[in-house]
């Protein structure tokens, strides 16, 4: 009934994916390869959580 109360993971990891996603952009812009690789490697992390919540969800 009140389910608009809950948290929704989806959208969380939708927006932390999008904010390292931004991070690793400007890494990479400012020249610092080895931040934007970890950067990278956190946001496709993400991404596979993100696949599984959205499997699961189906």
């Amino acid at each position: 009934m009140l389910s608009f109360f809950k948290a929704n993971p989806e959208k969380k990891l939708k927006k932390q994916l999008a904010q390292k996603r931004e991070q690793a952009l400007n890494a990479q812009r400012n020249g610092d390869i080895r931040q934007f690789a970890t950067l990278t490697e956190e946001a496709e992390a993400l991404l596979k959580q993100l696949q599984t919540v959205q499997a699961d969800k189906t």
